[in-house]
């Protein structure tokens, strides 16, 4: 069960990803990871989406295409990132954002999601439940959280 819902302001979180540049184009380039605190989001209109695992094959291939799919409608609309989490390291992120082209994401190892109360628990460690937050200068506009083990998304219209 969520710990936040519709209204709250976010909370502060802070995350390890690699920002995309056109030398991740080379396969052998690794990218240098840096930090980004949910703080420079205020202001600013997000689509946050969670899956539990990059490559993996029901968020790679059912969750994460359709929110690829309507990228322009998202700009159109007038958010400024869209990003995705996921109990991976930044550089897997890096990655599977390059495989999909995907250059807006954020990575994390659960513990954000695991204090909004939005984790999975599996054997060995915790993964990033499957949800869908929508954020518009920090405060929590939309949520959306899938509960199902299997393929279903939030809703995304």
């Amino acid at each position: 069960m969520p710990s936040v819902k519709v209204g709250d302001t976010l909370p502060q979180g802070t995350f390890t990803y690699i920002p995309y540049t056109p030398e991740l184009e080379d396969k052998l380039a690794c990218g240098l990871p840096i930090k980004l605190s949910t703080e420079e989001w205020q202001g600013k209109k997000v689509v946050l989406f969670s899956v539990p695992g990059a490559f993996t094959p029901t968020c790679h291939a059912k969750h994460l295409p359709p929110y690829l799919e309507k990228y322009d409608e998202f700009k159109a609309k007038g958010v400024d990132t869209i990003a995705v989490l996921a109990s991976n390291d930044a550089f897997v992120m890096s990655g599977w954002g390059r495989v999909e082209g995907l250059k807006d994401k954020v990575d994390t190892g659960a513990e954000w999601s695991k204090s909004l109360g939005l984790s999975v628990e599996t054997p060995g460690f915790t993964r990033t439940a499957r949800y869908a937050i929508i954020i518009d200068d920090l405060k929590i506009k939309y949520i959306e959280v899938n509960h199902i083990v299997g393929f279903s998304h939030a809703e995304m219209n």
